[in-house]
Formats: structure tokens, C-alpha cells, sequence
């Protein structure tokens, strides 16, 4: 069946790239915070795509860049008074704690701050072509240079004014729109560092015949980089400073994937200016189109039909949020909307989504329950092909999870009125497969919860009352047991426990 994605860039529906590995790059974190919601949609959204391409058997390379070096962590270390590398050590580990959290897995990382060579390469390129220049603020790209700027957010040149690129709005710029590649160090340095200490790219640049792995040097030289008030910067061939933001992203995908490769995903926000400048940026340097087959956007995050602000008082971390749900109920919530559409949370959302949870637990225990041995009969049989096949219909078709989750529920309702007719044998291979596939979407293997010795107990005195006609003793068992977070459902193989 082939799988079909929306590309932002065609306004259509594209086939799945046949490349393998299939190359997969999504903007990753500013480090300046600890992640929200909004940021969560994305890489929940990306993670479950790459988990269910990978069920297929398909090969993928998941890369998402870091971005450690930035004008909003400048700004915040300013704000705390302490140095940009320790608050972005520091929110960049909180980033890969909350990953873990929420069973990420699928991605590789890939730091700004590790690659100033490639950053380098690819700025001094753009230069020798004449798409870049130089004024006092640093190096920037003239957009004029390209003509289609604005091919994948359908805005003109003139627009670009509308660009909100991380403070790239010197007065001396060509264009409005031309953004930053390098920044010169807001604070003036007289020299260079001294030449013997110099590392490689400094020292070629003053035309000293110094050879050597210019990649390892770079990182291994101690003084290839200084704070000075707050900000970080190298000194290279183009003098002291730092990169732009959207060169960040470029140059590392440039030198894991090439010059062209086949998905590059990111939050719709990201699509104007950042994802503009990419495609603008790497096309430039390379002259190969297109710089990736299909353009991958996640829709808005809204907290109750309103845009997530700390003004508002609606800012709610994934750190936060996991401290009052399970992060099963965030990946869950999350897939239940289509990964293109906005997705307005709610509490009311959050308590469905708890709801949700619940029922597919029961199912589970409820099967689990099952110890009638048979065989499994042909209706059984095609149920589950019915579902596999509905289940993949709504998957390939853009990854579309809810239809995809629901094709699961399709099979819930179906057996549940009949699940204790059952045979063990069925009810396993029901059970494998609905664990199977929510673990695209959950990131985890949903479990049956263990019943505690006390509460086994307590229901096996209450079979014992039920067996002895004491209804009202028995009645007091079943609250006594609910009351303690556990229900008792009577079936007709048995009493069955879960947890409420």
C-alpha cells in the first residue's frame, strides 16, 4: 500500500520518498526553556510517524538539530546572569528528560554549537556565489538573489518584511527580508587570539600553512570559543561571531544528509521566515532543487481556543502537564487530532483523553481474563484483517492517526458485546494486536495494571458471600474495593478486577 504526505510545498499529496534510509530532518529546541505543549505536539507527531514507517519495515534516519546558540539564549543568560553554555546545557538535558519521558526514542540530536565548521563551509560558499554580504552587523544573505523566495509560504520578496527572524533587522540590509548568516560580536576585539593557539579555520584565514582535521580541531581547541557579555563567539575566517539562526538548521542537514534529501518537518510556525530562509539558503549553495522532496507542517497548538502565552496565564510545559497526567494521555491526546490540523487542549480533552485510556486498559484486562482454550475461529480472522487493512488505509493516507485509532475502537466495539465467548487464542491475538498498534501511538506497551494482594483478598471474601447468599456483606465488599481505586465487574467466567 503506498503511503501518501501531504507536502506543504506541492499543495498536494506526495508518495513516500523511496529513498533508504529515509532521511528525516526536524527542527529540534531553542535550549533557552523547558519545552511546552506546542513543542510536544511536534515531536509526538514525528515520533509516531517515523514509529509506524519503521513497523513497515521501513529504514529511517530521524535527525533533529539542537539549537544551543541563539539570540533568546543570549537574552535569558542575560536575564539570570549566568553564562548562555550553562543555561543551554541546562535546558538541553530537561529536553532529552522530557524525550524520555514521553518514550521518544525514534531521533538523533545534532548540536549547533558542534558544527561551526560546516556552518562556516556553507556561509564562505553563499559568499563566492554572490548571495551573501557583508555590512557592520555581519554577514547576510540578499534575497534578491533568489527568485523564488517565498515558493513555500506563497509570499513575495516585499513580504518578507513580515519576518520575524531572531532580531536581524539592521538598517543597513540590502532587503527588508535578508537575514543574518553570521553575527559579528556585539563587543569589538582588537585582535585575533594569539596565532600559535589559533584554531585551524583562524589560522587559514591568515594565511598561515597550518593543515590538520579542521572538524576535530575546532571542537577540540578550548579557546575556539569565548564568552564575551554573555555571548559566544568563534573566530573564523569571517572574524569573531556567531551564526544565524536559520544557517543553523542548513549546515548540519547539509553534512548528514547531503545538499538534497527527502522530509524536513517542523512546527507551521516555522514555515515563515525559517523554513523560507532554508530552502532559500541550501538551493543557493548547492544549485540543486529541490532541497528536500516534501515539506512536513504540524498544525497550531491552542490552550482553550486561545494561542499559548505567558501573558494569557495558558503556558503549560510538558513538565507540568506530566505532573498531573500520564504522558500516555499528552501522545494520546495529541494523536487523536490529525498532525496537520490545530489542536485545541482543553482539561475537558485532558479528562476524555483519561476516559479513552481507561476503556483501552478494560479491554485489555478483559482479555487478559480469558483462559478458555479454542480455536480461532474464521470471523475472528477477518476482523483483525479488517482492521490491519483499515488500520493502514488511514495510515498511509497522510498519517492519519485518528481514523487509524478509531480503526482499532472499530474492533473494540465489534467483540466487546461477545468478548467472553472468546477463546484464549482469540482473545490473545485480539489482545497482541491492539498493543501492538497503540504502541505507535503511546510509545509504550499499555499494561494491565497488577491487582495488590489486599485487593484480591477482598474480592475472594465477597465471591465467598455472593456463594453464601450474604448480598449485603457482599455489596459492602464491592464498595469497600472501589473506594480503594478498584472495580469489580461480574462476568459469567468470573469476577473481573481492574483498576477504576
Amino acid at each position: 500500500m503506498a503511503i501518501k504526505i501531504y507536502s506543504s510545498l506541492s499543495g498536494k499529496k506526495e508518495n513516500l520518498p523511496n529513498t533508504r534510509p529515509l532521511r528525516l530532518f526536524v527542527c529540534g529546541p531553542t535550549v533557552y526553556d523547558n519545552p511546552h505543549l506546542g513543542h510536544g505536539r511536534t515531536y509526538i507527531a514525528f515520533d509516531t510517524i517515523v514509529r509506524y514507517l519503521r513497523s513497515k519495515k521501513i529504514n529511517v534516519f530521524y535527525l533533529q538539530n539542537i539549537t544551543d546558540v541563539d539570540d533568546k539564549i543570549i537574552e535569558r543568560a542575560k536575564e539570570k546572569h549566568i553564562s548562555p553554555l550553562e543555561l543551554a546545557n541546562k535546558f538541553e538535558k530537561e529536553y532529552y528528560k522530557i524525550e524520555k519521558i514521553l518514550n521518544i526514542k525514534s531521533v538523533k540530536h545534532a548540536k549547533a554549537s558542534k558544527h561551526i565548521p560546516q556552518i562556516i563551509k556553507q556561509i564562505q560558499t553563499l559568499i563566492k556565489k554572490g548571495c551573501a554580504y557583508k555590512i557592520n552587523d555581519g554577514y547576510y544573505f540578499d534575497i534578491s538573489t533568489f527568485p523564488e523566495y517565498g515558493k513555500l509560504s506563497k509570499r513575495t520578496a516585499s513580504q518578507a518584511e513580515d519576518a520575524t527572524s531572531r532580531i536581524d533587522n539592521d538598517i543597513n540590509k540590502k532587503n527588508k527580508g535578508d537575514f543574518a548568516l553570521w553575527k559579528f560580536s556585539k563587543t569589538q576585539i582588537s585582535a585575533p587570539p594569539e596565532r600559535a593557539s589559533l584554531p585551524p579555520l583562524a589560522r587559514l584565514a591568515t594565511g598561515g600553512a597550518f593543515g590538520g582535521d579542521i572538524n576535530a580541531d575546532l571542537h577540540r581547541k578550548k579557546n575556539s570559543m569565548k564568552i564575551i557579555n554573555y555571548e559566544p563567539v568563534w573566530y573564523t575566517s569571517l572574524g569573531w561571531g556567531r551564526p544565524g539562526w536559520h544557517i543553523e538548521d542548513t549546515a548540519i542537514s547539509e553534512h548528514y544528509f547531503g545538499s538534497q534529501y527527502d522530509i524536513h518537518g517542523g512546527g507551521v510556525d516555522l514555515k515563515f521566515p525559517h523554513h523560507e530562509a532554508e530552502i532559500t539558503q541550501q538551493e543557493s549553495a548547492s544549485g540543486k532543487k529541490p532541497m528536500v522532496k516534501i515539506w512536513m507542517h504540524t498544525g497550531f497548538l491552542l490552550i482553550d481556543g486561545k494561542k499559548m502565552s505567558k501573558s494569557l496565564k495558558n503556558f503549560t510545559t510538558i513538565k507540568d502537564f506530566t505532573k498531573k497526567y500520564s504522558p500516555e494521555i499528552l501522545r494520546l491526546l495529541i494523536n487523536l487530532n490529525h498532525y496537520r490540523s490545530s489542536f485545541n487542549y482543553t482539561e475537558k480533552s485532558a479528562e476524555q483523553g483519561i476516559n479513552t485510556l481507561k476503556k483501552l486498559q478494560k479491554i485489555i484486562t478483559s482479555l487478559s481474563f480469558i483462559k478458555e482454550k479454542g480455536i480461532v475461529s474464521s470471523e475472528i480472522e477477518y476482523l483483525l484483517k479488517k482492521a490491519e487493512n483499515n488500520f493502514d488505509i488511514a495510515m498511509s493516507d497522510d498519517f492519519n492517526t485518528p481514523k487509524a485509532i478509531a480503526s482499532i475502537f472499530e474492533l473494540i466495539n465489534t467483540i466487546e458485546p461477545k468478548i467472553w465467548t472468546l477463546s484464549k487464542n482469540e482473545a490473545t491475538i485480539i489482545k497482541k494486536f491492539i498493543i501492538k498498534k497503540l504502541s505507535i501511538f503511546l510509545g509504550t506497551t499499555l499494561k494491565t495494571h497488577k491487582i495488590p494482594k489486599n485487593i484480591t483478598i477482598l474480592a475472594q471474601e465477597r465471591e465467598l458471600c455472593r456463594g453464601n447468599k450474604q448480598f449485603t456483606k457482599s455489596d459492602l465488599l464491592r464498595n469497600k474495593i472501589k473506594s480503594l481505586g478498584y472495580i469489580i465487574e461480574d462476568t459469567i467466567i468470573g469476577p473481573l478486577i481492574s483498576k477504576d
